[in-house]
C-alpha cells in the first residue's frame, strides 16, 4: 500500500511539474508564435480540452486493462507531447506546439486517476489521506515546475525550446513510476453497465455537490491562474517574478495535503469545503485591492490553499457516493464535467484579460462561489445518512 501510495504522489509530481511549467510559460511562448495575441492561451486550452475529452474513455479503458496498463500508455503519449511541442517552438509553427500541448493533455486526463487509484488500494477510513498525500507530489512541482521554465528558457538558442524538451524527460519518469505500481486489479473492475444507472448515482444530493463543488473550486483557480501571468506581464513585472508567484501558488495547492485529509476525518468534508470557498473569497478580496507583486503572490497563494481545501473535499465525499462496481462511469462524469469547465475557463481566461482586464476576471468569478458555498450549507443540513457519512 505504502509503495503504490509513494509511487502515485511521484506520478502526481510528474504531472504537475509539466503543468505548471506551461501555466507559467505557453502564453508567453505563444505571444511569440500565434498570428493574433487573443490566441495566447489556446495552447492551455487545447491541454484542457484535450485533458476532458479524455477523462471519460480513460476511466473505461483502465477498468478494462487495469490502472497500471493505463498509466503507463499514457506517459507514453506524454513523451510524445513533450517531443511534438518542442518541434513547434524550434520551427516557429504555433499549430505544431498546440498539437504538443493536446498531447500532453491527454497525459494530464489519465493522470487525474491517480488521486482515485490511490483511494481504491487503502482502507475506507484512510482515504481522505490517501488522496490527500498523492496530491503532496504537487509540492515538488511547485518549485520544479516555474523554476524549470526560468531556468531552461535558455538552454537552447530558441527561447523556451529547452524548457519544453526537459518535458521528455520528466515523462519518462512517469513512464517508469508506472512501471513499479503494484495494484491488482479489482475482482469486479466493470464497465458503464454495473451497478446502478449514471442517473441515478448523479441524483444523489453527496454526488452533484461533489460535482459542483469541485467543478467551481477547479473553474475558478484556473480561471484566475491562467490570467496571472499576462495580467503581470501587463502591469509591467518581469518574469522571474511572475515564475515566481505561480511556483508559491501549485506550492500552496498542494502543501496543505499534508494534513486536508487528518482535518476531513476531523470537521467533515462540509466543513472544509466551505472552508476552501472563504479562502477563494479571500483570494478575491486581495486582487481587488492592488496588482503589486505582494498582492499576486498573496492572492495566489489563498487561490492554491482555498482549491486544496474545496477540490480534496469534494473528491473525499464523491467516493462515497458509489460502489466499487460504479467507479468507472463515477467518476469520468465528474472528471468530464470538471475539466470541461477548466476548458472553457482556459479559452475564455485569456480573452476577457486581454479585453475586459483583470478586475472583470475577479468579479466574475464571485456568484459561483456564493452559488456553491450555499449548496454546502445545504448538503451540511440534510439529516446524517449512510450517503454522506463525513458530512
Amino acid at each position: 500500500m505504502k509503495r503504490n501510495i509513494i509511487l502515485l504522489s511521484l506520478s502526481q509530481a510528474v504531472l504537475t511539474t509539466g503543468t505548471s511549467m506551461m501555466l507559467t510559460s505557453s502564453a508567453i511562448v505563444a505571444m511569440g508564435l500565434a498570428r493574433h495575441q487573443s490566441l495566447v492561451t489556446l495552447p492551455l486550452a487545447l491541454l484542457f480540452l484535450a485533458q476532458m475529452a479524455t477523462t471519460i474513455p480513460a476511466s473505461l479503458f483502465m477498468a478494462k486493462v487495469g490502472r497500471r496498463f493505463g498509466f503507463m500508455t499514457s506517459a507514453t503519449i506524454g513523451l510524445g507531447g513533450g517531443a511534438v511541442a518542442t518541434a513547434g517552438i524550434i520551427t516557429s509553427e504555433f499549430s505544431i506546439f498546440c498539437l504538443g500541448t493536446a498531447f500532453i493533455g491527454i497525459f494530464n486526463g489519465f493522470g487525474q486517476y491517480y488521486r482515485f487509484t490511490a483511494a481504491e488500494v487503502v482502507p475506507d477510513d484512510y482515504r481522505s489521506r490517501a488522496i490527500s498525500y498523492v496530491l503532496l507530489g504537487g509540492v515538488l512541482a511547485a518549485f520544479a515546475g516555474p523554476n524549470l521554465a526560468n531556468w531552461s528558457r535558455h538552454l537552447v538558442s530558441i527561447e523556451f525550446a529547452g524548457s519544453y524538451a526537459c518535458l521528455i524527460g520528466i515523462y519518462l519518469l512517469a513512464l517508469s513510476f508506472s512501471l513499479m505500481l503494484k495494484i491488482p486489479k479489482a475482482k469486479s473492475v466493470s464497465g458503464s453497465k454495473s451497478g446502478r444507472a449514471l442517473r441515478v448515482i448523479a441524483s444523489q444530493p453527496a454526488y452533484w455537490v461533489a460535482v459542483a463543488s469541485a467543478m467551481v473550486g477547479y473553474g475558478v483557480m484556473n480561471f484566475i491562474m491562467i490570467a496571472t501571468p499576462l495580467a503581470m506581464k501587463g502591469y509591467d513585472h518581469a518574469f522571474s517574478d511572475t515564475a515566481f508567484v505561480i511556483q508559491w501558488h501549485v506550492f500552496s495547492m498542494f502543501v496543505p495535503s499534508f494534513f486536508t485529509g487528518h482535518l476531513i476525518r476531523r470537521y467533515g468534508s462540509a466543513s472544509i469545503m466551505l472552508t476552501g470557498v472563504l479562502l477563494l473569497g479571500l483570494c478575491i478580496l486581495i486582487n481587488f485591492n492592488g496588482t503589486t507583486v505582494s498582492h499576486f503572490w498573496s492572492a495566489l497563494v489563498l487561490l492554491g490553499l482555498g482549491w486544496n481545501f474545496l477540490f480534496v473535499g469534494a473528491t473525499t465525499l464523491l467516493t462515497e457516493t458509489y460502489s466499487p462496481g460504479e467507479k468507472a462511469k463515477a467518476q469520468a462524469l465528474n472528471d468530464f464535467i470538471v475539466f470541461g469547465t477548466v476548458t472553457i475557463t482556459s479559452f475564455s481566461s485569456g480573452a476577457i484579460q486581454q479585453v475586459l482586464g483583470w478586475q472583470t476576471i475577479n468579479v466574475a468569478v464571485v456568484p459561483f462561489l456564493i452559488i456553491v458555498g450555499l449548496s454546502i450549507l445545504w448538503l451540511r443540513s440534510k439529516p446524517r445518512d449512510k450517503a454522506s457519512l463525513n458530512l
